[in-house]
């Protein structure tokens, strides 16, 4: 988990098309129009900005960023600053190694962080607003840092030993190549691995002991690992487990044995079985370096149904599982010595985690930090020879006291209960009379984001109810939840929210007159087709990024995403039925004369994923709709909602910077 992030894997193109004149008329007369409206906010503009800042200042800043913790030193990084403190260091004093200000980069922000073996080089990775590419660069460190080496378009990169770097590069949102260099010596670099299917993508991990780096090559359903050994970093990379339909792996290392996270299993033992020998959930299974083929792959552990294994982490001689079950976090420890399974609860509201990078492999203790929309990040700490939980208190943070967190289901319309997370503040009265801001997302096997927003606490403070409806086509609840809503699925995740919002007034959670909904990216499929099918049931609508035109989308194969996303969408080139399906619930296709919802849509000029004219048309095609039906009615009190489009020249899809994001 690098960085924080819009959850994004939509969309698209290489280029932004500004040479068509009908492309250029709209964006201009969009911009007008935002320019004659966004003066209308301009005090309330003022006064959200100055509270985002002062609760940015109260609880982000203070909350402290994630340590890298080798032997004695401490690794941090704030406000573009790489510091090194001593882990014994009680006063919490820390030099500063250097700034990327210094470097040159000073409209950057750092994303990855890796530090060699030896703490002789630092690899960071640079990203601009403006683009998804990041720049690696390489400093060697010491009293006087110095800048390396420089490597454009990198994705991910990773450590094999002391002076050798293996690095993938991104070309039109695509990761197909594996290069390794080196920086001592015979300097030199060489490409190690080419994925030559466009529907996988490939990035680098290291396992926990650094025995091994992992070369891992994804698609939306099929993985595909292939190991380099630490200890011979310039032999060639070998393979795990040759890449087989629907089974998605994962690799640990221990002892001479990968410990591995997949969703293949034997069908013998389980009843959710997908076909043959593949179930939809993730275990953990083992098996020898030397013979690691799937005939060989032993089950460690299988988690319940419905729970959704989210992260591990190996160490010498337990492993820490991070689990999710009905939107409760909590632990399960395996000790690899007793052979048992402790279960640890972790605090109700805690909704994210992230575990602190490179925590040592022979440690005797865990460290992560648990969050949620509106409690900012907590540093706690798991003791294995304690075995206990214990709450980290790195500044003094003001405590979050009033905000109440409440768990429902929702009785979809094929009975399949639907969590809803909702939190609001704990002195409010009259629930029903309260705004309501519901966030969905659905796709791809993504959690819906939970993690800490200064905007959120700040509405929970001026009384606002906020849900988050984690539908499917999302990953709550495993990878069935994914599937279930996906493809010639998608419809359900729509159903899904409708039953979600319905639930929520149902029980006094506010009023269609006073709820809005609100989705970035994806999640732009299930908000916008929702306007279409139940606009009187939200009075607004807030989108960042969306995606909205699924048909047109996915008829062209040119974009560079397209093809590896027929696994989520499905491919109504060749399908009929697929394209009638699509044709079914894409907002764009299903915009009609009705009473509309108001809409603010946030796109971004330089987006590779969501092409600008895609929407610049929704919004047309919307407005009209909504111009239509006032016309042909005379309803007292009849209203035509704001159809408002704020077309940011900086920024892209993915991530961005707090200064950036306070703006937007």
């Amino acid at each position: 988990q690098e960085g924080t992030k819009v959850p994004s894997k939509r969309k698209q193109n290489t280029s932004i098309v500004t040479s068509d004149p009908s492309h250029k008329n709209l964006l201009k007369s969009e911009q007008e129009n935002w320019n004659d409206i966004s003066p209308t906010y301009k005090a309330m503009t003022k006064r959200i900005k100055e509270k985002l800042e002062e609760l940015h200042n109260m609880y982000t800043l203070n909350s402290g960023s994630p340590r890298m913790r080798f032997g004695e030193n401490v690794y941090f990084e704030e406000n573009g600053c790489i510091f090194l403190a001593k882990a014994d260091n009680a006063e919490g004093n820390a030099d500063i190694l250097f700034s990327i200000e210094d470097l040159g980069f000073s409209d950057a922000f750092i994303q990855r962080i890796r530090i060699s073996p030896d703490q002789r080089y630092m690899a960071i990775s640079l990203k601009s607003e403006n683009s998804e590419e990041a720049t690696c660069i390489i400093m060697k460190l010491g009293n006087f840092p110095v800048m390396e080496k420089v490597i454009p378009s990198v994705f991910s990169f990773e450590w094999a030993a002391n002076d050798v770097l293996y690095y993938t590069t991104q070309k039109n949102l695509k990761c197909q190549n594996v290069f390794m260099t080196t920086f001592t010596y015979q300097k030199h670099t060489k490409l190690v691995y080419t994925e030559q299917d466009a529907r996988f993508f490939v990035d680098l991990h290291c396992t926990k002991d650094r025995r091994f780096l992992t070369i891992n090559s994804n698609s939306k359903t099929t993985s595909e690992v292939w190991l380099v050994d630490c200890r011979h970093p310039f032999e060639s990379p070998t393979l795990v487990q040759a890449r087989t339909p629907g089974v998605i792996y994962h690799i640990e290392h221990r002892k001479e044995q990968l410990y591995i996270l997949t969703t293949y299993g034997d069908p013998a033992e389980y009843k959710a079985i997908l076909s043959d020998n593949y179930i939809h959930r993730i275990n953990l299974m083992k098996a020898p370096v030397a013979s690691s083929g799937k005939e060989n792959w032993q089950l460690v552990y299988a988690p319940a149904k419905k729970t959704k294994l989210v992260d591990f982490e190996m160490f010498s001689d337990d492993c820490i599982m991070f689990l999710k079950n009905a939107g409760h976090l909590y632990l399960n420890v395996i000790s690899f010595v007793s052979h048992s399974v402790q279960s640890i609860q972790l605090p109700t509201w805690a909704c994210e985690f992230e575990l602190e990078s490179h925590p040592e492999h022979t440690t005797s203790t865990c460290y992560f930090q648990l969050s949620s929309p509106v409690h900012p990040p907590k540093r706690f700490a798991y003791s294995f020879k304690e075995n206990n939980l214990i709450e980290q208190a790195v500044q003094e943070v003001p405590i979050i006291r009033n905000c109440h967190t409440t768990r429902l289901l929702a009785k979809s319309k094929d009975e399949t209960l639907v969590p809803i997370t909702v939190f609001h503040n704990k002195n409010s009265k009259e629930l029903c009379r309260r705004p309501l801001l519901v966030h969905v997302y659905g796709a791809y096997g993504i959690d819906l984001n939970m993690s800490f927003k200064e905007e959120k606490l700040m509405l929970i403070e001026e009384g606002w109810i906020l849900a988050y409806c984690h539908v499917r086509g999302g990953g709550e609840q495993g990878l069935s939840w994914h599937r279930d809503g996906c493809q010639h699925n998608k419809l359900r995740g729509l159903h899904d929210l409708r039953a979600c919002i319905t639930l929520l007034h149902e029980l006094g959670f506010s009023q269609p007159k006073h709820t809005a909904l609100t989705a970035a990216s994806a999640g732009g499929v299930l908000a916008g087709a929702l306007c279409n099918t139940d606009p009187a049931l939200i009075r607004a609508v807030v989108l960042q990024a969306p995606f909205i035109d699924v048909l047109n989308t996915m008829m062209k194969i040119h974009l560079p995403l397209t093809i590896e996303e027929q696994e989520e969408w499905g491919n109504p080139l060749e399908d009929e039925k697929c394209m009638k399906y699509i044709k079914s619930y894409c907002p764009y296709q299903n915009i009609k004369p009705q009473c509309y919802p108001s809409v603010f849509i946030t796109a971004y000029e330089n987006d590779e994923r969501i092409p600008l004219t895609g929407i610049l048309q929704y919004v047309q095609k919307l407005r009209k709709a909504a111009l239509d039906h006032a016309s042909r009615t005379s309803k007292k009190g009849n209203w035509i909602p704001n159809i408002i489009l704020d077309v940011q020249a900086n920024g892209s899809h993915c991530d961005s910077s707090w200064e950036h994001s306070l703006n937007e």
